[in-house]
């Protein structure tokens, strides 16, 4: 299988053309994955635009390739995002990028009341470019087209404003509704995951009553860390992703 490469700056090509990637990106190819001069390579940009092409120079400072194909794939409609609360133990981060390689849209961190995590101060720039840097990663190593979108930290107000302009499906093993049984509608879908100890009451009535929906996955209670993946997976059967 080719290596992938992520070259945001790279807004179109064709057959024929080359592509050049510099900085940490070519370091690491040539230096840790020990690319060579005529390995088959393959390069998105992370908006929907891949190129397949040959390396013809390999230099720790600058990686180029000649292109020989190019795919372009429109954004997935409607577009799934994951709200997931902050939690210790790198649970979060662990969500992130399970999610990422799923294939979500976007990822949204939100500070729920019973995240005993908190991102504040210098943590907030902090948080968020690790959480860039892993869905950034997870889109290398499943080869996405599209390059998830890390959203600014919000709050539980802020989190339930989206429920008026989305479909927003909150998790919750109370509730009456499965995910399996959701038929999803031309609206972006918010998928939202509370923090190790749940999402508190408050926090759901304030949810619900911005319009979202709870669901369960099943019978059981799964961890902050596998429950929106495992969401994320029934929602690509009923979308039609898989």
């Amino acid at each position: 299988m080719a290596h992938f490469y992520l070259s945001e700056d790279t807004t179109q090509a064709t057959a024929g053309d080359r592509i050049t990637i510099v900085g940490a990106e070519a370091r690491h190819a040539v230096t840790v994955s020990r690319v060579q001069v005529g390995d088959r390579l393959v390069v998105g940009n992370g908006a929907g635009l891949v190129a397949h092409g040959t390396v013809v120079t390999a230099d720790p400072g600058e990686l180029t390739l000649t292109v020989d194909e190019v795919t372009t794939t429109p954004p997935a409609q409607p577009a799934v995002f994951l709200a997931q609360a902050l939690a210790k133990g790198d649970r979060d981060e662990y969500a992130v990028q399970a999610a990422s390689e799923l294939g979500v849209d976007g990822v949204i961190p939100w500070s729920a009341q019973r995240s005993i995590v908190r991102w504040e101060g210098p943590k907030v720039k902090k948080g968020h470019e690790r959480w860039s840097a892993i869905v950034r990663e997870a889109t290398k190593q499943s080869m996405r087209p599209w390059l998830p979108d890390v959203a600014p930290l919000v709050s539980t107000k802020q989190l339930a404003q989206l429920a008026g302009s989305t479909r927003m499906l909150v998790l919750e093993p109370t509730a009456q509704l499965r995910l399996s049984d959701v038929r999803p509608d031309e609206r972006d879908i918010v998928l939202v995951v509370g923090p190790e100890g749940g999402i508190a009451p408050g926090e759901l009535a304030h949810l619900t009553a911005g319009g979202a929906e709870p669901v369960r996955l099943g019978d059981t209670v799964l961890r902050t860390s596998t429950a929106g993946p495992a969401a994320i997976a029934v929602l690509n059967v009923s979308l039609g992703r898989w």
